[in-house]
């Protein structure tokens, strides 16, 4: 059976957030946004191991208190995601197979759902590439011009949020990175770097209210969430 791994990227600053210490770092319900995010994985016990992607210069991490601390390794971040992303597979090799499961999930997401994370096993337990929880857009879509002004109304049939966790076999994702980052290519997330190799993720949908912080107000929501149960 094939092993799970899980890489949570978390060297980022999160300078739209406006704070003094870096967004993963505020405090979140009692705890701070990274602790409640790791709480949530190391509740699934089909995930071995977790790598945490750190900036060089992190001071925080430290003083973060985790339920079971023996499972997360810690591993020097890069410039950007996949960077990060890409020194965790790293960190795995001679350890994960090429056919075992990396799950990348966001430091800023702290309200993933158990019944989330189960889902994404079951849909791609058989799967021999991978795919990633999002959900369908429901918002009318605007395409801005260079002035500010609305170029145009984009179609939303078959659009999707893309969300977190992603999950790939572990031998596919590393070279999509590894491809990527040879040619210079950007790359926003897992899912575009399979992409970029001529590859179809797989589409499971998940909860709305698995939201990444990225602005203010978002700690706000994200505690009401945490307060209401949820997930």
């Amino acid at each position: 059976m094939a092993r799970c791994f899980a890489i949570v990227p978390a060297a980022g600053v999160g300078r739209r957030m406006g704070a003094a210490i870096p967004k993963q770092y505020l405090p979140l319900a009692g705890r701070c946004v990274l602790e409640h995010t790791l709480e949530r994985l190391l509740a699934e016990p089909r995930i071995e191991r977790i790598v945490v992607a750190l900036g060089p210069e992190d001071g925080w991490w430290p003083a973060l208190k985790l339920s079971d601390p023996a499972r997360i390794r810690r591993v020097d971040g890069g410039t950007e995601r996949a960077d990060s992303v890409l020194n965790g597979l790293r960190a795995l090799e001679g350890l994960a197979g090429t056919d075992d499961w990396a799950l990348v999930h966001d430091a800023a997401r702290p309200c993933l759902a158990a019944e989330d994370l189960a889902r994404l096993f079951t849909a791609l337990a058989d799967d021999p590439l991978g795919g990633l929880l999002a959900v369908p857009v429901r918002d009318t879509m605007k395409r801005a011009a260079a002035d500010g002004c609305v170029e145009h109304t984009v179609e939303r049939e078959r659009l999707w949020h893309a969300l977190t966790p992603q999950m790939f076999r572990y031998g596919r994702l590393r070279d999509a990175l590894e491809a990527a980052a040879a040619a210079g290519a950007v790359i926003t997330d897992e899912a575009s770097a399979i992409e970029r190799a001529g590859l179809r993720p797989r589409l499971v949908e998940g909860r709305a209210d698995n939201l990444k912080i990225t602005r203010p107000e978002d700690l706000a929501l994200a505690a009401f969430f945490l307060a209401a149960g949820r997930p």
